[in-house]
Order: C-alpha cells, then sequence, then structure tokens
C-alpha cells in the first residue's frame, strides 16, 4: 500500500475511533502513528476525503467522515496502525454467482475498493455495507480459485 494511502486510511480510522476537533489534533495523532505531515499536506488529505465538521454529543464540532457507516465510532479505539495491520475479512460463503463477505465493523468498504481494483475479471463488482460485502461473479467461476485470488488481496 503506497504511504498517501496508508496515511489516508490511518487519517480515517482516527476519526473514526476519536473524537478530533482541530487540524492540530489530528495531525498529533498522525504524529504518534508514525505519519510526518504538514499543515497543508493535512488540509488537502481531508478534502480529497470529504472529511466535514459536525456537532458531536456534547456540543463540540468534531471531524466526521462523509459517510458514518463506513468506519462507526469505537468505544475503545485501537492505535490506528494496529487497526490498518489487521485485514479485516471474517468469513466469505457462496449461493450460486453471489458471495457473501463478512468482515469486522468497518472493514467492508476499503476491502470491497481493493477488491474492485483488482481487476478480477470473474468478478462483477462488489457492493459494500459496514461489515457485509457482496461480491457478483460471473457465471460458472470456481469458488475456490475466487477464494484463493480474494485471499491474496485481504493479505495485501
Amino acid at each position: 500500500m503506497k504511504t498517501k494511502d496508508r496515511r489516508l486510511e490511518a487519517i480515517k480510522l482516527i476519526i473514526s475511533s476519536k473524537e478530533i476537533g482541530s487540524q492540530e489534533e489530528l495531525l498529533d495523532e498522525l504524529k504518534e502513528e508514525g505519519f510526518l505531515l504538514t499543515q497543508a499536506t493535512l488540509s488537502r488529505d481531508l478534502k480529497q476525503l470529504k472529511v466535514a465538521k459536525a456537532a458531536s454529543m456534547n456540543g463540540h464540532y468534531v471531524y466526521v467522515l462523509p459517510n458514518e457507516t463506513m468506519y462507526k465510532r469505537v468505544h475503545k479505539p485501537l492505535p490506528a496502525r494496529e487497526m490498518m495491520g489487521a485485514s479485516g475479512f471474517q468469513s466469505i460463503r457462496f449461493s450460486r454467482n453471489i458471495g457473501v463477505i463478512r468482515t469486522r465493523p468497518g472493514y467492508a468498504s476499503s476491502i470491497a475498493y481493493n477488491i474492485d481494483n483488482s481487476d478480477i475479471p470473474e468478478i462483477l463488482g462488489t457492493i459494500a455495507g459496514d461489515d457485509t460485502i457482496i461480491i457478483v461473479l460471473k457465471e460458472g467461476t470456481d469458488r475456490k480459485a475466487i477464494s484463493e485470488c480474494l485471499n491474496d488481496i485481504m493479505l495485501e
């Protein structure tokens, strides 16, 4: 995974697991995770991720992701590098030309993104929720071969 991709993923994980109210706070969190960047770079990253500010339950304004279901806030956050080290994949089951992948909460969208960008010709597309991905396979696709391809993607 590229450095920028890892940084964007870390930003999403930090925002989803902690109430961050300023770029300075976010820069500090990223520094703790080993990412050294300028405020200008962070500002561009936040714009690219379409991060906004919204009032939290305690009335403070905090950063939020455009689709809260992608990364649900967790009560006991882990360090972003630890969350990024785990693939999030839990299981896969098939029914005819459809596969259902179960993930840990918040991981489905990024895993589906990786699947879609892997250009596996037997996979027509994916639909992701918070912890579930539906994959549509071409008719007659070998499930074992798809499972092996997906396993390689999960380990990236």
